[in-house]
């Protein structure tokens, strides 16, 4: 008799890590079906006849839900149950992503997309939560380890699937393929993870949770749409949809004013309920723990330019060295495999290293890496090339990004998990949206130059310049393949592509900028760098700390 406590231990831990499966499993889903969707749209615009706004709408209507709405389903997980809210994330995102297979038009299929941003910024944050809750000391390492790896995994895998997909069977499929996943993913939570809230009570601040989606939407709104919509004069004969802009003034700087006002009115309103001991959507006193707000800033900075590459990158591989998406997603594989490679590590580097020190040995890999793309990329570079850079780099994307997410959360009290993790994936997507909006910029404007330099050079006509020029930029370069093809203009192909490479090249350049900035603000970790395991008396303090909720 005396053992049977081992066993059942033994069964529990078990559950735990399957349970870990489950979640990761929950995080890829959401992370596959952006990446999917980015290879599907060309058969998308020819199926359903898509303008070019729609198309535009498609990818950006589900980002912006999914900013706008994750600090707050973050929050409302801590309330209604973390296990409870992951389930109906999970859930409308599959009906969402049924609808979106389904769709028979562009309005139909945008408006599934909004759906599902709903369901994405439902499960995003809720992971997060389980595994602090559910893990501790070394273990919770290890689990944040999984979950970073396959962000950065599935980000890689994506394009592959998405291009066997739709080359093999339909684009529907890229969106068809989420509801066996979800079957899946519901049946390993519902049999492996324990449900898990806080103790905390009372109503949701739903103005707060108003004010929140408003900031953050307008926000993400302003920092993706400035190139296309002009920073301050409205670009010409410019459309939100099918409606006309009728202002000169863009809307750009007009949404980050209405940021700036919600955003303010929000920290007022939180400052004083708070004050009042009201319910809020957010407590600043998460802010007062070290390791949580130097952890995302730095978190915020390296988004900037941990994914950016993955922006210009395909866009390059197919329209300069003419891969087929699936030849893409197989030169990106080595991402993935990097990435995983590192999540391998994980144990017996958390065992031997602080985690802010894991955290800074990633960086220096990313940045190693995407350099090293930035040295090779060129119009006739071989995929040999390529592939070492991807690795190295998806290797220190699977080490800094779960390492890090560990320092921020460490401290956290578990009963705020929810809270804290919606505020970290806040961090990590506004500063995606940033270093998105400024590295396709740079990649944008670089291409223009160069290639109206190269054409000048060649004594091309200025009218005849500016037509092949916007017809590059505008079409993200997928012009170069037909000027290629037509013999009229076959000879200035290699000038295009020689630009085009010329810019994802800076492009690589700017990311690996952001990511020294990066490193550097991991240096003000300071106590958050301490190891996991003595995270834990840390966390306690933070929930006995003045305004904290009791220790349950």
């Amino acid at each position: 008799m005396s053992d049977s406590p081992a066993p059942a231990a033994e069964a529990a831990d078990r559950r735990r890590w399957w349970g870990l499966v489950a979640i990761s499993v929950a995080v890829a889903l959401i992370i596959v079906d952006s990446t999917i969707v980015n290879v599907a749209i060309p058969y998308v615009v020819d199926d359903l006849g898509l303008t070019s706004s729609q198309v535009q709408w498609v990818q950006e209507s589900y980002t912006l839900v999914f900013a706008a709405t994750l600090l707050i389903w973050g929050t409302v997980a801590d309330r209604i149950g973390r296990r409870r809210m992951l389930l109906i994330g999970v859930v409308v995102f599959v009906l969402a992503s049924v609808l979106a297979a389904l769709a028979g038009s562009g309005s139909a299929l945008i408006g599934a997309r909004i759906i599902q941003g709903f369901g994405g910024a439902m499960i995003l944050p809720t992971t997060l939560s389980l595994i602090n809750a559910g893990f501790t000391g070394r273990d919770r390492g290890i689990a944040f380890a999984v979950w970073g790896s396959t962000i950065g995994g599935m980000v890689a895998v994506g394009p592959l699937l998405g291009g066997w997909l739709t080359t093999s069977f339909s684009w529907r499929w890229a969106f068809g393929i989420n509801l066996p996943l979800g079957l899946l993913i519901v049946a390993g939570v519902l049999l492996f993870v324990p449900e898990s809230r806080s103790d905390a009570r009372g109503r949701i601040d739903v103005v707060g949770a108003l004010l929140s989606a408003i900031t953050f939407a307008t926000l993400a709104f302003g920092l993706i749409e400035g190139r296309t919509y002009g920073w301050w004069t409205a670009a010409d004969g410019l459309k939100i949809g099918d409606w006309t802009w009728p202002l000169a003034i863009s809307p750009v700087p007009l949404a980050f004013a209405v940021t700036l006002v919600a955003g303010a009115t929000f920290v007022w309103r939180t400052l004083r309920r708070t004050r009042e001991g009201k319910p809020t959507l957010l407590r600043f006193d998460l802010f007062s723990i070290p390791s949580f707000r130097n952890g995302n800033i730095a978190a915020m900075i390296v988004s900037l330019g941990e994914f950016g590459i993955v922006l210009s990158l395909p866009l390059w591989l197919q329209n300069v060295l003419g891969y087929t998406a699936f030849q893409t997603g197989l030169v990106l594989l080595a991402l993935a495999i990097g990435s995983f490679t590192a999540s391998g590590l994980s144990a017996p580097l958390s065992s031997r290293l602080q985690p802010a020190a894991i955290v800074r040995t990633g960086l220096v890999a990313e940045i190693v890496g995407i350099a090293g793309l930035g040295l090779v990329i060129g119009p006739s570079t071989s995929w040999v090339a390529i592939v070492p850079c991807l690795f190295v780099y998806g290797f220190g994307v699977g080490l800094a990004t779960a390492q890090l997410t560990g320092v921020v959360l460490v401290d956290v009290p578990v009963q705020r998990s929810g809270e804290g993790s919606g505020v970290q994936s806040t961090s990590r997507q506004i500063g995606s949206a940033l270093g998105i909006a400024i590295l396709g910029t740079v990649l944008f404007t670089t291409a223009g130059a160069r290639l109206d330099s190269g054409l000048a050079e060649q004594g091309v006509p200025a009218a005849a310049r500016t037509q092949v020029v916007n017809a590059v930029v505008e079409s993200a370069g997928g012009a170069i393949p037909a000027l290629a093809k037509n013999p009229q203009t076959a000879p200035i192909a290699p000038i295009a592509e020689q630009a085009f490479s010329d810019a994802t090249r800076w492009a690589a350049f700017t990311a690996a900028g952001f990511l020294v900035l990066g490193l550097l603000a991991t240096l003000s970790l300071g106590s958050g760098a301490r190891r996991v395991e003595e995270g834990e008396a840390g966390a306690v303090e933070a929930v006995n700390a003045p305004g904290a909720p009791s220790v349950p």
